[in-house]
Order: C-alpha cells, then sequence, then structure tokens
C-alpha cells in the first residue's frame, strides 16, 4: 500500500510540473502540496487500515474544498471575453 501513495505523489509531482510550465501557479502549489503529502504517507510504513483511512480524510478535506470554492469562489465565465 504504500508504493501506491509513492506512485500517486509521483504523478501529483508530474501534474504540478505541468501546471507550473503552463502558467498555472496556483493549481501548481497544490499539486506541491499533494505530493508532499504523498510522499511523506509513503515513507511512514502504516498499516494497511490506516492508509486507508488517511486517503479517505484526504478525499474528503478535497471535496470540501473543491465544493467551497466551487460556490463562493469560483465565478463561472471570468477571463473570458
Amino acid at each position: 500500500m504504500d508504493n501506491m501513495f509513492k506512485l500517486c505523489g509521483f504523478w501529483t509531482g508530474v501534474f504540478a510540473v505541468m501546471f507550473f510550465v503552463g502558467g498555472m501557479l496556483p493549481a501548481s502549489l497544490i499539486f506541491v502540496a499533494s505530493t508532499i503529502f504523498f510522499l511523506l504517507l509513503g515513507y511512514l510504513n502504516l498499516t494497511e487500515r490506516m492508509y486507508m483511512y488517511m486517503f479517505g480524510a484526504y478525499l474528503m478535506i478535497f471535496m470540501v474544498g473543491f465544493s467551497y470554492y466551487a460556490t463562493f469562489i469560483h465565478v463561472p465565465g471570468a477571463g473570458h471575453e
């Protein structure tokens, strides 16, 4: 299970680099934070149950943050003249 978190860390790192190169700095920073989180968890050697709890907590925090952003911050159609 720890190898899957290392793999997630690798791919979120790839996405962070692509967002940075594309000039999307906020998205890049979010993916850098996710990369650090996944790599940190990957090297902790926790039990499989704890890995599942941590991943569930990560998904819940992501969905709450995404829903808040989509509902209260994002302006649909902004920036498209």
